[in-house]
Parts: structure tokens; sequence; C-alpha cells
């Protein structure tokens, strides 16, 4: 038996005894009523998910307008009921103005018991599918709503950023690929996130994904997808970040990180605009707003044959650079204060200040690790301070280029974090320079950035 709630419209009484005796073995719930003007009145309208609605009601007339104006009526009341329309006096003239006012089907009287069954089932089975589709429409619209706004706003009113922010305001709106540039830590997700939010895409997803945390053996398989029994792993197909992104916007960050092979796989993805999964010969169109992101000098990668000229040109055709916060003026005490009040609540400390001091102090600092650094040195005040006032001694910051007994890290963790900041303080944020000083691999440095930043 079928879960359906059917309601039968009818003046003649005959017809919705016989329509009842027939329905009540197919379907849950069968009413009946004789008179449309207890439409209004009827209880629990709203759930119900079958009407079967008489076209004429009263004696001589034939016309159908009373049934198309009981329709109209049944609609305003509860848009997701399916109507199916019934009438002695066929035409298809009557049958097309029925459907064109949002009746489901159109039965002739006499009926074939069968033929009204099926039509019945059809048009629930249709009705639950379209609620269906409904609900998983509302759930992806909030998943992106979800995804999208997991970072928070850009915050800032200074000059530089201010730059920064027309640019991008002017830029959003096209389609054309952008390369966001700047030194670690300055934000350049939240710039990506800022362009998406600004674009058509709006309303679509936006993917993210860290270059530098892939693998190449995994590229392929992470960007494209892969298809089942493709590699060991591989135990159901599975889409990749392309096809995730489709209609909505792609950001690649540390793009400057990809080897010379991978990067030839992802400019034949750009160039062709589509992708083939791994294991697959079966091309996928996929339309992206694609958004790259690095730290890196590309222009002087492409002159060390590090990285593809040509690829370059294509992720490149606006350049948005974002300054690194010591080029902020006003901005550093304007994030701070901003730090300290969502830190103060997370842990409690609703009644934290800082003293004019302690201001003066991350005002005149250089921040090498830019707002992310700023964003950890006001935390670990916050966690550790034991006064409503934090004083310049709350804050540990890298004040002197070298360590001494009495200014220095107080751990070797600390100490770490101070030579990563420095190397890449004088090599002006380039991964591979700052590893190459401090004697490890590039993605050795970026797996302990990545660390701190957890």
């Amino acid at each position: 038996m079928i879960d359906a709630k059917i309601l039968v419209i009818d003046d003649n009484k005959s017809v919705l005894s016989a329509l009842e005796i027939l329905l009540q073995f197919e379907f849950k719930s069968v009413n009946t009523i004789s008179n449309p003007n207890q439409i209004s009145s009827y209880p629990n309208f709203q759930e119900l998910d079958i009407i079967l609605l008489d076209m004429n009601f009263s004696a001589g007339v034939n016309t159908g307008n009373e049934g198309l104006y009981w329709l109209r009526e049944i609609k305003k009341k509860a848009a997701h009921v399916s109507v199916i329309m019934m009438t002695a006096y066929g035409a298809v003239e009557l049958a097309v103005e029925a459907l064109k006012e949002g009746a489901s089907d159109f039965i002739l009287k006499p009926w074939s018991n069968e033929r009204l069954i099926t039509t019945v089932t059809s048009a629930y089975n249709l009705r639950k599918a379209q609620s269906e589709v409904k609900k998983l429409k509302q759930k992806e619209n909030n998943l992106k709503q979800v995804i999208n706004h997991t970072k928070g706003d850009i915050i800032g009113t200074s000059k530089a950023l201010n730059a920064v922010m027309n640019l991008v305001a002017k830029v959003a709106k096209t389609n054309v690929y952008i390369l966001i540039t700047g030194e670690n830590g300055t934000g350049k997700e939240l710039i990506a996130r800022e362009l998406h939010k600004l674009s058509p895409r709006s309303n679509e997803v936006f993917i993210p994904v860290d270059m530098g945390s892939i693998s190449e053996s995994l590229f392929e398989s992470e960007l494209f997808g892969h298809v089942k029994g493709s590699f060991t792993d591989a135990k159901g197909d599975r889409i990749g970040k392309f096809e995730a992104a489709n209609g909505g916007t792609l950001f690649l960050d540390e793009i400057g990180n990809l080897s010379l092979q991978t990067q030839a796989k992802l400019l034949s993805a750009i160039q062709n605009k589509e992708i083939v999964r791994v294991g697959s010969n079966q091309p996928i169109p996929v339309d992206i707003r694609l958004l790259c992101a690095t730290n890196c000098n590309l222009d002087a990668m492409v002159l060390d044959g590090l990285f593809r000229e040509d690829l370059l040109y294509r992720i490149n055709t606006i350049s948005v650079e974002v300054p690194p916060l010591r080029e902020r003026e006003g901005d550093i005490l304007t994030l701070t204060n901003f730090f300290l009040k969502k830190f103060s609540l997370k842990y409690g400390k609703p009644q934290l200040r800082i003293n004019q001091k302690a201001e003066q102090k991350l005002n005149s600092y250089k921040w090498p690790g830019n707002i992310r650094e700023l964003l950890h040195s006001v935390e670990r005040a916050v966690i550790l301070s034991e006064e409503n006032i934090l004083t310049p001694d709350d804050f540990l910051l890298n004040v002197n280029s070298s360590l001494s007994l009495n200014s220095g890290p107080d751990t070797l963790e600390e100490m770490e974090k101070l030579m990563i900041a420095n190397a890449l303080s004088k090599n002006n944020g380039n991964y591979s320079a700052a590893a190459e000083q401090l004697g490890i691999s590039r993605q050795t440095l970026y797996n302990k950035l990545k660390k701190e930043s957890n």
C-alpha cells in the first residue's frame, strides 16, 4: 500500500463512493468532499499528497471554468499538492489549460480503474521525487553556504589594504584567472574567498586546495578524481577537486610547490577545460573560475627553469599582491583588538584588555610571519595571562635578530618557530630559499608551518 494522502472533490456522491472504494485498497488515506467550498476549511490541507478535482460543479455547465478556478485556489493554499483533473467532457484545449494552471494530469469519465490507479500512483511518485530534489537542493545550498563562509572577513582599513580591495572589487565580477601573491601569512586565501564572494559564482561552491600538502603520486587523483580499481586503494569512483568545483571557484594555494610534471598536467586541464579521471579515458568538461596563490617569485622560477612560462601566463591574467602586515599602517592594532576579543571570549576572559605600551610594542614589530604570527601571539598572550591587562611582557616577539638568554625563546619548539620566521623574512617569504638556509627540504618546511598554524 502506498503511503499517500488523497482527497477527492466531486459533487456526484456516486463518483465519490466509487473512487473511495477503488483507491482505499491502494493508498493509505482516501477522503472525499462533495462541495469545493469546503476546501478552505478542510483540516490538514498542507499534508495532502494528491487531489482528484472535478472540473464542473454546477448543473448544465461543462466549460471546466469552475474546476480551473478551484485548481488555482488549491495551488495558492498548497503549491506542492499534485492535482488531477476529472471531467466527463474531454477536450484537448481544456486539458492543456489545466496543465498550464498547474495540474499534474487529466482523467476522463468514465475511467478505466487500472489507468486511474496508474495515473494517481505516477502523480504521487512525481510529487515525492520533486520533494526529494527540493530537499537535496536546499541541503546543497546550505552546504555551499557553510563551505563558503568557513573563513572570516578581511579586517583592516589601511591604504595598502584598501588598494588591494579596490582591485579585488574590479576583477571579481569577471571570469579571468587570478594569481594572488604575497608573503606567508598575509591572508591570500581570504582574498581568494572575497573574489569568489563578489563574483557571479558566489552562490556556487568555493573549493580550496593546498597544493603543498598533495604528494606528486596523488596529484591526479586529488585534482581529477579516479575510477574504481585504477590503483590499489581505489575501492570506488571518486570525483576530484576540479569536478567538485564545477560551476564555482577552484583555489589552488601554494602553486609554486608543483613539480614540472604536475604543472604540465594542470596546464592541460586548464587549456582544454576538461579532465580525465585516473583509470578512465572519458574526458569530463568542467566549468571553473581558477584562482591561484603563492609566496614564491614565479617569474624568477621561470628563469631558473622551475616553473612553466606557459602555465604562468594561463594563471596570471590578473595579479593581486597582498601587502605584508608591516606595510599596513594602522591595521596591526585593528587586528590585535579583533583577535583579542575573539580569544577573550573563547577562553573565558571577557574583561581582558591591552595597555598602551603593549600596543606600542606590537605596532613597532616587523611581523615576519604577518597576520598568522600576530594571531598566534595574541592567542598565546590570552591563554597565559593572569591579569586583566596585557602588558608588553605578555607578548613574546622576536624583537632582536640574534638569540639571547634573556630575550630568546624558552623552548626548542619556540626556537624552531623563530628560526623559520627569520629565514622566511630574510628570503622575502621564498620557501625554497628559506628551506635551503635552514638545511631542510621545502616539504619539511611546509609541514612545520602547517603544524604551527593548527
